[in-house]
């Protein structure tokens, strides 16, 4: 006989004599835990331990709705926080309460539906249905709350935590710099240098692009450098080649004094230096620096998987200068390369002149940009955040990251040009720095012909 109990709350009071009654029972507590977790406790559990599980549900449902709607209006402020070391603790607390919430609900779901009381043919898909939800949802959640760690370490570790700088004439100019500190170098010189500004508006963006043998190098009137070389990076320097790429290295090695304030600031002395020389040579004024370390690219290449590469040359990947003991050949075509093959092809020697081998460097870079999707991102994540402190600095400050990630995406849309200062439009060996500047000039900011009076 059916009591009223039973009768009024099936849920609550079942009539657990019946396999039926109880089978479908579990079926429902289990489908109800995974589509709105917290109910199964409030239909048929403890029904504080239930509010709490749908309230939290709620919660973070609705903080979803917020941020796909923010990002829609406004993605910049989604970017900020989520390079953001507050916004990405936050993150990592909720996803990881969240997946101990789960396990919690379910298996109190697990002890609610008394298994043993359901039919024999119906137990095991009941019980494999509620573990694989718990460890869908609990493995997403918890691998969500590694990743907020992890980009919280990587953004510290890479960025810095200065002051944000205004845009100047309405761009952003960075001093992009290609290191090379391979095995073979006594520490780091710039092997490629450029400087990219960015409309602070439309996001577009264009690269000029530093020959690393140019002489005879300007420096901005009352600079350091200035005050070192007043008539040029010439040859009355303090190292044995005078051009472009020493500088980094004699103001690290030999005159670090002259930048005292450039590790505090999340720089190096021989950085300063050559934001001093590409402020000269182009007449922008350099607000950050980027330095990529090409060796490094190898470890970063890996962790993303590999990159596709058009090779329009055949190099040599080992051997001597006259080709002896060559052992493996980059072939000409499209392959796909792991980071060590990509680094060689970036720094091959063999039959190339400095502007082939900056070309191929520029080609690897955008090879890997390209990587750079969401998909390939998140399911590598731990091994691009354990290689990308070794492979990139800056002094970009976190508090422009979100800014610089939404001018980037327009950035992408538009494409990256780029102005290449080599021969036969400038000679390194005698450039005319007075017609570099005025190319930046009319690139930046395009004279716009006006119509006549008389026109229409």
């Amino acid at each position: 006989m059916t009591s009223a109990a039973t009768a009024a709350k099936p849920m609550r009071y079942p009539d657990t004599r019946s396999r039926e009654v109880m089978t479908k029972r579990a079926w429902w507590l289990v489908v109800l835990n995974l589509l709105i977790p917290g109910s199964a406790q409030v239909l048929a559990g403890n029904r504080r331990l239930g509010r709490f599980g749908l309230g939290f549900t709620l919660f973070l449902w609705l903080l979803v709705v917020a941020v796909m709607v923010t990002y829609l209006l406004a993605p910049q402020l989604v970017y900020t926080a989520a390079t953001n070391w507050f916004g990405l603790t936050i993150a990592q607390v909720l996803l990881a309460v969240y997946a101990v919430l789960w396990i919690v609900l379910t298996l109190d779901t697990l002890r609610l539906i008394r298994l043993v009381k359901a039919s024999p043919n119906a137990r095991l898909g009941i019980a494999l249905l509620a573990t694989v939800a718990m460890l869908a949802v609990t493995g997403t959640a918890g691998y969500g709350a590694v990743l907020a760690g992890s980009a919280r370490g990587t953004i510290a570790s890479i960025f810095t935590a200065g002051p944000s700088e205004e845009p100047i004439d309405g761009y952003y100019n960075f001093l992009l710099l290609g290191g090379d500190a391979g095995p073979d170098r006594d520490g780091m010189r710039p092997d490629s240098t450029s400087v990219v500004s960015v409309n602070a508006e439309t996001g577009k963006a264009t690269a000029f692009g530093l020959p690393r043998d140019l002489v005879d190098i300007p420096f901005p009137e009352g600079s350091e450098m200035a005050g070192m070389y007043p008539d040029g990076y010439n040859d009355d320097c303090n190292v044995d080649v005078c051009q472009l790429n020493s500088i980094y290295t004699e103001i690290e090695l030999k005159n670090p004094e002259l930048f005292p304030k450039a590790e505090a600031e999340g720089s190096e002395p021989g950085i300063e230096a050559m934001k001093q020389a590409a402020e000269g040579i182009t007449g922008l004024k350099i607000q950050y620096y980027v330095l990529v370390d090409m060796y490094g690219f190898a470890q970063l290449i890996d962790a993303l998987g590999g990159i596709q590469i058009d090779a329009k040359e055949r190099l040599p990947m080992d051997g001597d200068a006259d080709l002896s003991n060559v052992t493996e050949w980059i072939e000409v075509g499209n392959q796909h390369m792991d980071g060590w093959h990509a680094l060689m092809y970036a720094r091959a020697r063999h039959g190339s002149t400095d502007y082939l081998r900056i070309e191929r460097q520029r080609q690897v870079q955008q090879a890997m940009l390209s990587q750079f999707n969401v998909t390939n991102v998140l399911s590598r994540f731990q091994e691009i955040a354990a290689a990308s402190p070794d492979v990139v600095r800056t002094d970009v400050p976190q508090g422009m990251i979100g800014y610089f990630v939404d001018l980037a995406s327009k950035t992408k849309e538009q494409g990256l040009s780029s102005v290449e200062f080599t021969p036969p439009t400038i000679d390194p060996e005698e450039p005319d720095y007075a017609l570099i500047r005025q190319t930046v000039h009319d690139t930046l900011w395009p004279v716009t012909p006006t119509a006549s009076p008389d026109a229409g």
